[in-house]
C-alpha cells in the first residue's frame, strides 16, 4: 500500500484475464476429455481501486493511564496516611481503607485528565495520507460451476 496513488484509478477498471488453476482432485487422476479441455474460457477478473484521504495520528490507550492514576492514587494515600498519627480505636487499616476510596478515585481522574491532553496534542500532530483500496472480483456469468 503506498501513501500517492501511482496510477489513474479509473485506468484500474479495465478487466484481466486470468487463467483457471487446475484442482487437485481424483479425476485428475482419471484422463480428460479433450473437448472439455478446450471448452474452458478464461475468467474474466475485474478490478477497481478507490482512493480516500486519512488522518494518521499516534493516540495514547486510555486504559494504561488510568490504571496507573488508580495505583499512584493509592500509592498517594498510604502516604498521607502514614504522615498523620493513627487513632488506636480505628487502626490503620481501617483508616487506609476509608481514604482509599476517595484517593484511588482522585489518581483515575488525574489520569484520565492526563491521557485527555496527551490525546489532543496527538491529534494536533495528524498527518494526511491518501489510501487506495483494491477490489478484485470475477465478473458474474451464466452457466454451471465445476
Amino acid at each position: 500500500m503506498s501513501t500517492t496513488p501511482e496510477r489513474d484509478p479509473a485506468a484500474s477498471e479495465a478487466p484481466q484475464l486470468q487463467e483457471p488453476q487446475p484442482q487437485n482432485s481424483e479425476q485428475d487422476a482419471q484422463p480428460q476429455d479433450s473437448e472439455a479441455t478446450e471448452a474452458r474460457e478464461p475468467v474474466v477478473l475485474r478490478r477497481s481501486v478507490e482512493s480516500a484521504s486519512v488522518k494518521i495520528r499516534r493516540a495514547p490507550k486510555f486504559g494504561p493511564f488510568l490504571i496507573i492514576g488508580g495505583g499512584v492514587g493509592a500509592i498517594a494515600t498510604f502516604i498521607l496516611t502514614m504522615a498523620y498519627p493513627v487513632d488506636p480505636a480505628v487502626g490503620f487499616g481501617a483508616l487506609f481503607g476509608y481514604f482509599s476510596l476517595f484517593g484511588i478515585p482522585a489518581g483515575v481522574a488525574l489520569g484520565a485528565v492526563v491521557v485527555l491532553i496527551l490525546d489532543r496534542v496527538s491529534s494536533r500532530r495528524a498527518r494526511e495520507a491518501t489510501v487506495e483500496h483494491e477490489t478484485v472480483e470475477p465478473e458474474s456469468y451464466e452457466g454451471t460451476l465445476e
